[in-house]
């Protein structure tokens, strides 16, 4: 997978367009799309990296996990966040399910 492939799909995971990213960063139009051809300098790539949370070696295809640090993971459900809450009944309900899994 290339870098321009692996920025697509953690776009896409954000339920983003490449624009909207592009737009977010104070970058210009088309410039996630020029990187199907070119190389990105060592600071767009960080900026990118810190922008989706994940290391630069994993834009770069050296790592194959995305490593979120726990509190930052971002969710979604039906096109929307989900609210800090709704995590929280998440893993309610999760540590529920596992204890009664134990029993």
């Amino acid at each position: 997978m290339t870098t321009f492939e692996r920025i697509k799909e953690l776009a896409n995971k954000q339920g983003k367009s490449l624009n909207k990213v592009e737009e977010e960063l104070g970058y210009g139009k088309n410039v996630l799309y020029r990187l199907k051809n070119s190389n990105p300098s060592t600071e767009r790539l960080q900026e990118i990296a810190d922008y989706f949370d994940v290391s630069v070696d994993y834009l770069l295809g050296r790592e194959e996990k995305v490593s979120l640090a726990e509190k930052h993971k971002i969710f979604a459900f039906d096109g929307g966040d989900i609210t800090d809450e709704e995590v929280e009944f998440l893993r309610s309900v999760l540590a529920a399910k596992r204890a009664a899994e134990k029993k």
